[in-house]
């Protein structure tokens, strides 16, 4: 079986290493990030990675997008603009504060935000956007951050899928809004030995509260202000992940190496396969390698994306889909009063999505049998997915 993500393969070359360093820790028991020495010294490695005054270790990627938009004061009555196309979190913490998704449609392309899709959106009490790097890929950053600016809206950068990424002029993505938030979940581009997240920002007085709540509220000086959060990192995922900042961009090189060998292999494919395409002006660092299998099934006909993934199973390829459902048409967030067919492109995106094995260390062979695999699967069914 050719796994979907190799998390062994992550740490290896250090893990002895870590070993030794956790022995260390159990020996000072220096566990809890608030005044950790060894959580600063990660937020500061990370923070000169990123190009950014301020790292602030929080204790998922949910809370990293949550404690900034309780800082901004995102509030009951407030709107969030976001994609319907992506995890369920990045809208579940604007509800859990009391405002309001606003959801827009995707570019086909991209599985992005569109811009002007964005500032059509804009209702009178919209307070942010939150654009989703999905799978690695950068969005338009350069229109969003002017629709921001002009309209006095705060931008939160979810980078869940994209650490590391850059825009093309070289800024970290991350580093453009108001706030970047990052997941360290293990199958992330840097991810810890468990749950971690990370917030990034050139504001210092967002910073500092960002500090208090992360930690109930508590202040520098040991008052409590406002009510807060138990949102701490722990020293034992930031000694992990430190190891792993710092071959981050070797890693990313290896996905963005694969993908290229995957769009070599599909080439050839019929239009039923669509391999993902990166605009001139953005990057994509492929966090996800994510197929579109073309959905044209006739009533009562297997969706072909389901049967390909079916068939590579069968062939001993593990796949994943991100995202089977967009966010308007679940349940949790039926209240926001979109409707299925609100947002057609984004809709069809979750019926013909299928995310290939990609991970550092993959080799040339089992990149090669995944791409076989899918090849094989069209061959044996020409008529599968075509209209007639």
């Amino acid at each position: 079986m050719i796994p979907y993500c190799n998390l062994q393969a992550s740490h290896d070359s250090f893990l002895e290493d870590y070993f030794k360093d956790l022995k260390q820790l159990f020996a000072d028991c220096d566990f809890i990030g608030a005044g950790s020495k060894k959580v600063a010294a990660f937020e500061a490695e990370f923070a000169e990675y990123m190009g950014c005054k301020h790292a602030l270790g929080v204790a998922s990627g949910t809370d990293a997008l949550l404690l900034p938009l309780h800082a901004l004061g995102i509030g009951p009555g407030d709107e969030v603009i976001m994609s319907t196309f992506g995890f369920i979190a990045t809208a579940d913490v604007v509800v859990r504060l009391g405002g309001k998704p606003v959801f827009v449609d995707i570019d086909p392309i991209t599985f992005n935000l569109v811009p002007s899709l964005v500032e059509a959106a804009i209702p009178p009490a919209t307070k942010a956007i939150i654009p989703v790097h999905l799978f690695g890929q950068t969005c338009d950053m350069d229109a969003i951050m002017a629709i921001a600016r002009e309209r006095n809206l705060f931008v939160v950068e979810d980078v869940a899928q994209a650490c590391g990424s850059a825009a093309c002029d070289g800024r970290k993505l991350g580093s453009i809004g108001d706030f970047g938030a990052f997941s360290f979940y293990p199958t992330k581009n840097l991810g810890a030995a468990g749950d971690a997240g990370m917030i990034t920002t050139n504001n210092d007085s967002h910073a500092a509260i960002i500090r208090a709540y992360r930690d109930h509220g508590r202040t520098a000086d040991g008052t409590f202000e406002r009510i807060g959060y138990n949102s701490r990192l722990d020293t034992i995922q930031a000694l992990y992940m430190q190891y792993k900042l710092r071959d981050l961009d070797e890693a990313l090189l290896d996905r963005v190496e694969n993908a290229r060998l995957y769009a070599r292999l599909l080439a050839q494919v019929d239009s039923r396969v669509v391999p993902p395409a990166v605009p001139d002006d953005m990057t994509n660092t492929f966090n996800y390698y994510t197929i579109r299998v073309k959905c044209a099934s006739e009533p009562g006909q297997a969706n072909l994306r389901d049967s390909m993934q079916a068939f590579l199973k069968e062939r001993g390829v593990q796949t994943a889909i991100y995202y089977r459902q967009c966010m308007h048409v679940t349940p949790a967030l039926s209240f926001v009063g979109c409707p299925a067919g609100s947002f057609p492109v984004a809709e069809k995106a979750a019926d013909e999505v299928l995310s290939l094995p990609n991970w550092p260390g993959m080799s040339k062979h089992q990149i090669e049998k995944v791409a076989a695999a899918v090849v094989e699967f069209l061959e044996n069914n020409p008529s599968l997915g075509v209209h007639h």
